[in-house]
């Protein structure tokens, strides 16, 4: 793929992975790293995201009311998901694109499955100190392994007892550390280099804008509408990427 295309396709996918965000408040990393490792391996697509993801997510854990209260709460489950996110990342910078993309396939799907479903459990507080670390890990595993991190950290932060804002912003420190976490874990294993430094200003600038474009909409438009193609288009392209992988590993051992 030419330099000019490259630059194009990242502009285009972070363009309508920050406008999935200014929606719904989430989504950037999973449309980011869903489209991206379409064309490129799932490494390289991780290395050009956290950036942004990281950016975006700032004010989102800055400007809700509860900031050290959550972080103090939800302490246990950031730890875990930094020690999940080392012992998996692995996974995603030795293994085969089409492993790799298969694995993050299947999550996509899982998550817009869940979606679609609009389950929702509630969590007692007296079971939040020992399953807190255990979803922490989960993942953080799964963003270590795919770049993603939705699951199950999302679910579980929707089922606690937290005020419309306290959910929002935990959601943001979800996808504020769980970045920084791989940031650190490419780092680690020599896979964030300065050559993409281009692809982040790119990235995040088009995010921005997506965002911008996301929150005009969302004032407009039906959210649930809009959540629902959202969550569609997850399984569509989650079940895409896995049944490639399945077809790629097929060919390559014939």
């Amino acid at each position: 793929m030419s330099e000019l295309a490259s630059a194009v396709l990242i502009a285009a996918v972070f363009l309508l992975a920050g406008g999935v965000k200014g929606v719904l408040g989430l989504g950037l990393p999973t449309v980011g790293m869903g489209l991206l490792s379409i064309v490129m391996t799932p490494a390289q697509a991780a290395g050009i995201l956290v950036i942004p993801a990281l950016v975006t997510n700032i004010w989102q854990v800055a400007s809700g009311p509860a900031l050290f209260p959550l972080v103090r709460r939800l302490g246990w489950m950031i730890v875990a998901s930094v020690i999940g996110t080392f012992s998996t990342v692995e996974f995603l910078t030795t293994s085969s694109g089409s492993t790799a993309n298969g694995a993050l396939g299947a999550v996509l799907a899982a998550y817009g499955i869940y979606g679609l479903v609009g389950a929702r459990l509630e969590i007692q507080p007296r079971w939040e100190r020992w399953l807190s670390p255990l979803v922490g890990l989960a993942t953080g595993m799964l963003n270590g392994a795919t770049g993603v991190f939705v699951i199950p950290g999302a679910p579980y932060l929707a089922s606690l007892r937290l005020d419309k804002e306290e959910l929002v912003q935990s959601v943001g420190i979800n996808a504020f550390v769980c970045p920084l976490a791989l940031t650190a874990a490419l780092v680690v294993h020599g896979q964030l280099r300065m050559e993409v430094a281009g692809s982040w200003v790119l990235a995040l600038l088009f995010s921005l804008a997506g965002m911008y474009v996301g929150q005009r909409v969302r004032r407009r438009a039906a959210e649930q509408v809009f959540r629902r193609g959202f969550f569609i288009g997850l399984l569509t392209l989650g079940t895409y990427m896995c049944l490639r992988s399945l077809v790629g590993s097929n060919g390559q051992a014939s």
